[in-house]
């Protein structure tokens, strides 16, 4: 089981000071949460992708090449990549060299993104955002895997005898997850692809979350990649812990209560009973997320949103500290009654053995006349037949 957090960067105010973090202080408190996360022995390190205000999450490639530089463990993940609004050979590229440069501790989440002026910005239709995440895996599906690729579509312009390069380390691609919250066409892409699925859960009820995973498993084994239950399946959750549970609930509903993503809404508490939020002591939150398995049986991966709601860095860091204190109870309780048959999250490592081992898969080319020769080659060469 593999345990971890995810950030989507929001630069929100604390309201019990008043004060809002800065751009540079936010971009520089998510590198210390990755650290700190891989400190207290998380798995996954995941960060999201927006273009707007008030979010420090673009370019997440950047965010990730850099903890990548300062880690040596923890596998760094997306939460989600915009397949929809993002160009998939920029994707191929970026994230086969983000593999490289951590030896293979990446892997990514696809995402249709929830912001919807994000489209027109990148010359997208939110009309066709179902459409262009199915084209746009499509074509990343085989630029990883596919050294010459030959390729038309709707959305983007068409390719010729294209190669992605850098190639996959070890001939394997990053793993790749498919984000939704609730669109089934989604959970039928992870299927058909036989690829993972991640059900954000963190503002919806079990029995939604619950509806989607099913969805996800029975296409999973209906496209022939094995039995429903040996699916790779992947949960948000978010809580805020302190050992007394009545003072976890006291410091935390400031940040509930102004938080745009929760303020002005539903109670702290009818929010808690209606979602996966757990505000308590860490024998609570523990409880909570283990009763995640009964809804959505045994699964991969456990994701945290931690820090959020204008939480201080401070904070956000005592919250791992607390989260690490658990996680060795947390392990052996996804770990009882796990069937021998339901398989671990894939790793770098696994997808290597799978694949029968580990080989080099550079292209190598002659240079081409476009980027291979000077300009003036040419000319010089025209005056030498002349003279």
């Amino acid at each position: 089981m593999q345990i971890g957090i995810f950030s989507v960067g929001d630069v929100t105010m604390d309201p019990t000071t008043g004060r809002t973090p800065t751009e540079h202080e936010r971009i520089k408190a998510t590198v210390a949460i990755a650290k700190k996360a891989e400190d207290v022995g998380l798995d996954v390190f995941a960060t999201g992708e927006h273009h707007n205000p008030p979010f420090i999450s673009s370019n997440p490639t950047a965010t990730l090449a850099y903890i990548g530089a300062q880690t040596e463990r923890i596998v760094l993940s997306t939460a989600t990549t915009l397949i929809t609004t993002t160009d998939p050979v920029l994707i191929a590229e970026d994230y086969a060299k983000i593999q490289h440069l951590t030896d293979g501790r990446v892997d990514l989440m696809m995402g249709r993104g929830n912001t919807g002026p994000v489209y027109p910005w990148f010359g997208k239709d939110i009309r066709q955002g179902v459409n262009l995440a199915i084209e746009n895996y499509a074509l990343l599906h085989r630029l990883w895997r596919e050294d010459v690729v030959d390729w038309s579509g709707r959305f983007r312009t068409p390719l010729q005898g294209y190669t992605s390069t850098p190639r996959p380390l070890d001939g394997v691609p990053p793993f790749v997850w498919h984000g939704s919250i609730r669109s089934p066409e989604i959970a039928e892409q992870a299927a058909y692809y036989g690829d993972g699925f991640f059900h954000n859960h963190i503002f919806w009820p079990a029995s939604h979350t619950q509806q989607m995973v099913d969805l996800y498993r029975r296409r999973f084994e209906h496209y022939g990649h094995g039995p429903a239950d040996t699916a790779i399946v992947g949960l948000g959750g978010q809580f805020f812990m302190r050992r007394d549970s009545q003072e976890a609930v006291r410091e935390f509903r400031p940040y509930f209560d102004n938080a745009p993503v929760y303020g002005h809404g539903p109670s702290l508490e009818d929010f808690t009973e209606a979602t996966p939020l757990t505000v308590g002591s860490p024998q609570q939150v523990l409880e909570r997320t283990l009763s995640f398995r009964d809804y959505v049986g045994h699964y991969q991966r456990q994701l945290f949103l931690v820090d959020h709601a204008g939480l201080p860095l401070k904070t956000v860091l005592e919250q791992l500290d607390l989260l690490g204190e658990i996680l060795p109870e947390m392990r052996k309780g996804f770990a009882e009654g796990r069937p021998a048959h339901v398989p671990d999250a894939p790793t770098h490592g696994s997808l290597v053995a799978a694949a029968g081992g580990a080989h080099d898969s550079t292209v190598y080319a002659a240079a081409d006349s476009a980027t291979g020769h000077r300009a003036e080659d040419a000319l010089e060469a025209a005056e030498e037949v002349s003279a």
